[in-house]
């Protein structure tokens, strides 16, 4: 398979020694940039600048036709936002003090050692992409509007926390760091992963793989394959999952659940790029982008020493935090309606309508479930109905298999071991006790009788007493 280009926009290479620009371009490639562009004549820079978009620049300062410096003065003043790395063979303190104020990102003097090359021209390739995202971050902010809303179709949300998600995710997807998706079961953080696939523009495919459903022995054959005789059994060549998202995405699902062997190997995949298939002599390059989820505390895991916290920074370059579905409450019903349509679909039946007080019922959930829940309990639901206003009772039922831990929201709620009241302060009457109970749940089910008797778990006729007699 064909190596992707990396970085997507190409480094720029002047110098007018041919074997010196050779070099570079080999020690450069045997680390992953093989995006380059090679100029010996000084005169043709800045006509190659102003026709190409350049990622980095690595300049020599001696040349004929244009002085290195008075070259860079042309770029910081045309090009500024380009990193210019200086490599020249004068060790002369004043010219490399004139060159950094002119805005030289680094400068280097020959013979340059090849870790010194790479690790400059990665970080130059680092500053640009966070510049290129800040930038991105600013126009949406900006802009308050979505370039690629077709990304986000599998969504249904008009939520504004939702919004600046994707906004963010527009901003980073085409960065060739990792992802990392958090968010409670539920949320879609399969979803969020599609959608940062679909923006990423890669022409290969979106990997997916249960991380938790990997033991450390199946970890390496499972992702980077095998070739032939490389363990018993192994009669024939298996493709890996690294492989197969070549050029694309790869998805680990389930981060948090990965072993701490699992996690060295991973962590080696994102540091070097590259992996070696069971069996095989040589590496083979991970033309890959790595997105992971994962609804675990990763932090509590780390103090645990479960997770381990040099892996947590390499995936967690841009996080992603999904919010819960009671966070977002106002796209409750958007969401009916939708999975409304679909579950009548797929039941070939009529699509029910909805009763009023559903959507105030279901705004009292906790949904610890989330829309996976939602949608659930909406399909069995419908399943059940054989009217044209959708029965609530499997909702009803749904929502007393829980406890009142569960059917609270932990806002609310205040726990096993919360004091009620301090020893200092007097207990309130059981009749002041009902009347701020009344109150609340009037105000829950916005002034809904009926509603408000369910969240009391008493018959309407007794509210209505209680109501009578608070008022009196």
């Amino acid at each position: 398979m064909k190596p992707s280009l990396f970085p997507p926009n190409p480094i720029l290479l002047v110098d007018d020694e041919p074997h010196i620009l050779k070099g570079f371009q080999m020690a450069l490639e045997s680390a992953g940039i093989n995006n380059l562009l090679l100029c010996q004549e000084a005169g043709k820079v800045m006509p190659i600048l102003s026709e190409n978009k350049i990622e980095v620049i690595l300049l020599d300062l001696i040349m004929p036709q244009i002085f290195g410096e008075e070259l860079l003065s042309m770029m910081a003043d045309y090009f500024p936002d380009i990193p210019v790395i200086i490599i020249t063979g004068s060790s002369e303190v004043e010219m490399a003090v004139r060159c950094m104020k002119k805005g030289t990102f680094d400068y280097m003097v020959k013979p340059v050692e090849k870790n010194r090359l790479i690790s400059g021209v990665k970080r130059a390739i680092e500053i640009r992409r966070l510049q290129n995202e800040n930038q991105l971050l600013k126009e949406h902010i900006l802009s308050g509007e979505l370039k690629n809303p077709e990304a986000f179709f599998e969504f249904n949300t008009q939520n504004r926390s939702m919004i600046g998600l994707f906004q963010y995710a527009e901003s980073i997807a085409q960065s060739s760091q990792p992802a990392l998706i958090t968010g409670e079961t539920g949320v879609g953080k399969d979803l969020m992963a599609r959608a940062l696939h679909r923006l990423s523009h890669r022409k290969g495919p979106l990997v997916t793989v249960n991380a938790a459903g990997i033991d450390d022995n199946s970890f390496s054959d499972t992702l980077f394959g095998h070739v032939t005789g490389a363990y018993t059994g192994a009669d024939k060549v298996r493709k890996g999952l690294v492989e197969s998202a070549f050029g694309g995405s790869l998805f680990l699902d389930e981060i948090g659940d990965l072993s701490p062997g699992s996690q060295v190997k991973l962590l080696r995949l994102l540091q070097e790029r590259e992996y070696l298939p069971l069996g095989a002599d040589l590496p083979k390059m991970a033309d890959v982008k790595i997105i992971v989820a994962t609804n675990r505390d990763l932090s509590k895991l780390q103090e645990s020493g479960k997770f381990r916290k040099d892996l947590y920074y390499r995936i967690c370059f841009h996080h992603l935090h999904v919010p819960p579905l009671r966070e977002r409450l106002d796209d409750l019903p958007l969401l009916m309606r939708s999975f409304l349509e679909v579950a009548a679909r797929d039941l070939e039946k009529k699509r029910p309508a909805p009763p009023l007080e559903l959507i105030t019922l279901l705004s009292n959930y906790h949904f610890p479930g989330n829309i996976r829940e939602l949608k659930s309990m909406i399909y069995e639901a419908v399943a059940g109905h054989n009217s044209k206003i959708l029965s609530m009772d499997r909702f009803e039922a749904h929502l007393k298999k829980r406890s009142p831990i569960e059917r609270i929201s932990p806002k609310q709620y205040p726990g096993k071991n919360h004091i009620w009241f301090s020893g200092f302060e007097p207990i309130p009457t059981l009749k002041n006790a009902t009347c701020l109970l009344v109150g609340e749940a009037m105000k829950r089910s916005n002034n809904n009788q009926t509603m408000a008797a369910r969240f009391l778990g008493i018959s309407r006729q007794r509210l209505g007493r209680l109501l009578k007699a608070s008022s009196g």
